[in-house]
């Protein structure tokens, strides 16, 4: 994931790609989300339009009821004789009436009773109240919740007892009249159906908080309490509408349904919270946020695993780039390429750096190659003007002295050509090392008793690899320039330690030094490679050996010691010798 989103490119696109699936989520979540509760809204309606019509059905058989009550009253003269005497302003005046319109062959009916027989009875309970009225007063028949029934005559019709207010009840009116007399009306009876009786019957809807508001605004709550619900049941009343929001404030909108009944002048409104009905459906609500969570994440893993998988192909092809770049064209791990353009590029690419290498190596072996056919002929300038001086030398002091020592000598000399003939061109420092100590062996056989020789080199230096035979032309240059042979002690030193970031090599002598003006010479020209004729070909040619193999990592410095002599300093880099061929290595 990391190396992922390291590359530009493809972390914008995996941004862009969050945005896009979270914002499709997040719209399609809204979207269910909003039909849901639409459907939620919809089902309350309905509910609410159930709990309405059983009212109205309620209201509707009592209305029947009552109608059934007044033919009975109608079809039965003795009931009818008595309730015009119920209507008396009394309860003696009643009593007296009964008796007076009383016929001692038939029984006596009872109006009162046969209402609570036949009505309130009847009606389960839901009217409460009967009253018949005069002009001025009315008498009343109550029931109490256990079927008792209770009396009151001569209550003035605008007592308390008659206000006609939903929070009590709803008024059927009938008029009384008697069929003989010409259908003279003799009073008028109310039958009360109690509010809570009948909407009692919606307790087992889902309708919520729900109120009745009359045409004069008062209001009989159904489900729910409190002045909140009174007053946004008037408004939704006062709307005139079906149906419409009301916001109890930011965030807190509230969806009511109103239904006009057809019996009353009456309104039923149920109310619909719909932040309770969010509570009511948190459960499946958790579930859809879930499910669309879910969703955008398995989306989002599928984009990142394509996108990865193209960005691995991308990473390598500028790995690739870099090690080009860096001259590294080590085979890399095989990849696993995709039928893509990113997968033919990584793979097309990798092609082109193996055959890059394939094609530098080649080049790099004729190189080295003809380096080789160089230096041998350089070493051919060297090797036999040595071997011709040491065996004149050693003819010369054979013929002086005629001892062992000359044997001595000989047998070094032929150790020494040996080596140089039996070795490869490439060696170790150490192997180079002994070269120049059998030749400084035989400059002590030389100059006896005037000549020393000292090789302080740390072991860190011995297995570093190097070119062959090109110490002795350094120390030669000596005794051909700064050695005295008048001189008791000639002093040739060899020094090599190990350095931060390189390797050193000091060849050091105690002979004549070198001019200044003959000294800035010998630097100019011991680096230009284009002046063969030069008086220090020595120097020179052990300098191009130097160069060719090492590069410009290795680099040469000649100067005058401050007592005696000269210095010369070989410094090569620790970095080349991590490049340098060691196959060969003795």
């Amino acid at each position: 994931m990391g190396s992922f989103l390291q590359i530009k490119i493809y972390r914008h696109k995996f941004i862009a790609y969050v945005i896009f699936v979270v914002s499709i989520g997040l719209t399609l979540g809204t979207l269910t989300c909003a039909m849901l509760l639409n459907q939620w809204v919809g089902n309350a309606r309905i509910e609410a339009a159930n709990a309405f019509s059983r009212v109205e059905n309620e209201l509707q058989y009592d209305a029947d009821r009552i109608e059934a009550y007044m033919q009975r009253i109608y079809s039965n003269p003795g009931l009818l004789d008595d309730a015009r005497s119920f209507a008396s302003s009394s309860a003696e005046g009643y009593l007296t009436s009964r008796l007076d319109h009383s016929i001692y062959s038939q029984p006596l009916v009872s109006f009162p009773e046969d209402l609570k027989t036949y009505l309130y009875s009847w009606a389960q309970g839901e009217i409460t109240q009967i009253s018949l009225h005069t002009g001025e007063y009315g008498n009343v028949v109550r029931f109490n919740d256990n079927g008792i029934a209770s009396y009151t005559f001569g209550l003035p019709n605008k007592d308390e007892a008659f206000h006609d207010t939903i929070t009590k009840g709803f008024v059927y009116r009938k008029k009384l009249s008697n069929p003989t007399l010409g259908s003279q009306e003799f009073g008028e009876l109310r039958f009360l159906v109690s509010s809570e009786q009948v909407f009692r019957s919606v307790q087992n809807f889902r309708v919520g908080e729900a109120a009745a508001v009359s045409a004069a605004g008062d209001i009989y709550l159904i489900g729910g309490h409190g002045e909140d619900l009174e007053q946004m049941s008037r408004l939704a009343a006062a709307n005139g509408r079906t149906h419409g929001i009301i916001s109890r404030g930011m965030l807190k909108p509230i969806f009511y349904v109103t239904f006009a009944s057809t019996k009353f002048n009456f309104k039923f409104v149920s109310i619909i919270d719909l932040s309770t009905l969010i509570r009511q459906h948190a459960g499946m609500l958790i579930t859809l946020f879930l499910i669309v969570l879910a969703a955008m994440v398995s989306v989002l893993l599928l984009i990142v695993y394509n996108l990865r998988d193209d960005a691995l192909f991308l990473h390598r092809i500028i790995q690739s780039i870099g090690r080009v770049k860096t001259a590294n064209f080590t085979t890399s791990r095989p990849a696993r390429y995709r039928r893509n353009e990113y997968g033919m590029i990584a793979r097309e690419l990798d092609d082109m750096i193996q055959q890059l290498d394939k094609y530098i190596r080649n080049e790099y072996l004729l190189k080295i190659k003809q380096q080789e056919t160089e230096m041998k002929a350089l070493q051919n300038q060297i090797n036999p003007h040595f071997l011709y001086n040491t065996l004149e030398v050693i003819r010369s002091t054979a013929l002086v002295n005629r001892d062992t020592d000359t044997a001595d000598a000989i047998a070094t000399l032929g150790t020494l050509y040996r080596e140089i003939v039996k070795k490869e061109n490439i060696i170790s420092i150490a192997s180079e090392l002994e070269l120049l100590q059998k030749y400084l062996e035989i400059m002590e056989f030389k100059y006896p008793g005037r000549f020393y020789y000292q090789v302080n080199v740390e072991p860190a230096l011995l297995s570093i690899p190097t070119v062959k035979f090109w110490m002795q032309p350094l120390a030669e240059n000596f005794f051909i320039h700064g050695f005295d042979a008048g001189h008791e002690f000639n002093l040739y030193v060899v020094n090599g330690w190990e350095a931060d970031d390189s390797y050193m090599l000091e060849f050091v002598d105690n002979g004549q030094g070198i001019p200044a003006e003959r000294l800035n010479t010998v630097r100019r020209t011991l680096f230009n490679q284009d002046d063969a004729s030069s008086g220090s070909i020595g120097l020179r040619n052990v300098y191009t050996r130097l160069h060719f193999f090492y590069g410009d990592s290795c680099t040469i410095e000649i100067a005058n010691n401050e007592e005696a002599g000269v210095k010369i300093a070989v410094r090569i880099s620790k970095e080349v010798i991590e490049h340098v061929q060691v196959d060969d290595c003795g």
